[in-house]
């Protein structure tokens, strides 16, 4: 059972050379998305027209409402928030963005609008039909607009200027929904335009490159990408767009990490020019963020004066004198797609070997204990050479570094997220949580070399496992050898460190 230490970090060294090279080799195309040549039309934009953002009367009283809307598999709760001023007024529905949020977020702006004369109605989101796997934005898009048919039957409502506002997510919701002619206007706020895996790709890179992280952290996550099954990522919101003829006004912030807002305009603009429709107003409001607010705080003084005046002079605000306007936008990365995995890294594989390691790390307490409850083990028959307390104890280590591997990425990855938000003190955590990961990673492989050099050395010593102690050596040492692989694939073993 002794193997020397220079005999055990050569092969541990031979094995990190091994295990480099095969991710090297098996790892799909590098994701490393190009500066982005704009257009020479954004590198200086005119200012916002003063008249846009002129000072909003928002002192009308307004009238609350709850009700529920009838949708496809469910019924949603919905708020609707109306002034109390005589005559109709315009109308709008607010569409939410990514996740199964409350329509409780947009208290504060529906209120200021409803204050400022628009009808505002925001609603729960879906939960049949709608999760983190599955996304049909066609569904999302009918629920929207049994919002809007639910506003055309109130007496206070103006008809012709009753529209959608999607955020987010909601901008590839809202321009399936204005295919009605019921929709008689748009806004979209922070609408990607790009597909959805295009716009989280190019989100992950920007955020990662504010927060200095290394650039494996960026092959770790996008090769993780590659692997997801999920249809909707796929999703091409250009033949929505280019089906839209109904004024528009898109917002957009210049310090939003979350969307490529340059080519999200590019796209929006291509589109409509495709259409026929030149009624559309863009404007980048500066210091706004992807909600528009101002470090996700309150609003930038500018959106919502820009929201009500643009709602409230339609017909008139439909053709803007100038269309693309604000503050210049800087985006440096194009928006590239995340290279698809090969079958051995997709999300199936993937689960498949995690799986069969947890099961062969569990089988062996499992299979020690049925063992001692049925009076056999091999202890008691006295062999000439028994190395089993000590393989066990360097197998149940194993195993804990191998969970631990796991942990460890899965909280890396949520660090990521939360870091992608409030970004303050990120560098050096996120920096730390790679050299877990990475350490973590090299001390499973010497452990698999330890073990396997321990086993070895005891059966040149005259060692004879039973066959229940066989059954545990490769549920452990496979299941590590599994995790090694994949460790591999998602370039943990890559140079340089």
């Amino acid at each position: 059972m002794n193997v020397g230490r220079s005999t055990l970090g050569v092969a541990a060294g031979v094995l990190l050379v091994v295990l480099a090279a095969i991710g090297y080799v098996l790892s799909p195309p590098a994701f490393d998305p190009p500066l982005l040549a704009a257009s020479p039309e954004f590198s200086s934009l005119p200012a916002q027209p003063a008249s846009e953002t002129r000072p909003v009367d928002t002192s009308t009283p307004i009238r609350t409402e709850h009700v529920k809307v009838a949708a496809k598999d469910e019924t949603l709760t919905a708020t609707i928030r109306s002034p109390m001023s005589p005559g109709r007024h315009p109308a709008m529905v607010f569409v939410q963005g990514s996740g199964s949020g409350s329509g409780s977020e947009f208290t504060t702006q529906s209120e200021w609008l409803a204050r400022a004369g628009v009808v505002t109605l925001s609603y729960d989101k879906r939960t049949v039909g709608y999760d983190f796997r599955q996304r049909d934005f066609s569904l999302l898009a009918d629920d929207a607009l049994r919002m809007v048919h639910t506003l055309l039957q109130r007496p206070d409502v103006d008809p012709s200027r009753t529209g959608l506002w999607g955020v987010s997510e909601g901008g590839w919701v809202v321009p399936i929904a204005a295919d009605s002619s019921d929709v008689a206007y748009v806004v979209l706020v922070s609408s990607p335009n790009v597909s959805p895996l295009r716009q989280v790709a190019w989100a992950l890179n920007e955020q990662l490159v504010r927060l200095h992280a290394p650039t494996g952290v960026r092959d770790l996550l996008t090769r993780a990408m590659g692997g997801v099954g999920f249809d909707f990522l796929r999703h091409d919101g250009v033949p929505a767009l280019e089906g839209m003829k109904q004024p528009i006004l898109a917002l957009y912030g210049t310090t939003d990490p979350s969307i490529p807002f340059v080519e999200s305009t590019e796209t929006l603009t291509r589109a409509l020019q495709k259409a026929g429709n030149p009624d559309y107003t863009i404007r980048f409001l500066p210091g706004a963020d992807h909600a528009m607010r101002i470090s996700g705080g309150p609003f930038v003084p500018d959106y919502l004066p820009t929201l009500a005046n643009w709602i409230k002079d339609l017909p008139a605000t439909a053709k803007p004198a100038v269309q693309i306007a604000g503050a210049t936008p800087v985006q440096r990365f194009e928006a590239s797609d995340v290279p698809a995995a090969p079958w051995y890294g997709g999300g199936t594989i993937l689960w498949l070997t995690i799986c069969l390691a947890a099961v062969g790390y569990v089988a062996a307490p499992v299979t020690e204990m049925v063992v001692r409850i049925r009076g056999r083990d091999t202890r008691l028959q006295a062999p000439v050479v028994d190395i089993w307390p000590a393989v066990r104890r360097r197998l149940r280590r194993m195993a804990w570094t191998g969970l631990g591997e796991l942990a460890a990425v899965l909280a890396f990855i949520t660090l990521i997220v939360l870091f992608s938000v409030n970004q303050a003190g990120a560098w050096p955590a996120v920096q730390a949580g790679w050299l877990v990961v990475r350490l973590l990673a090299v001390v499973m492989l010497l452990q698999e070399v330890a073990v396997v050099a321990a086993v070895l050395s005891g059966l040149r010593d005259g060692w004879q496992p039973s066959r229940w102690q066989k059954n545990v050596l490769i549920g452990v040492l496979g299941g590590t050898g599994l995790l090694l692989l994949t460790a591999a694939y998602f370039g943990l073993y890559a140079f340089p460190w």
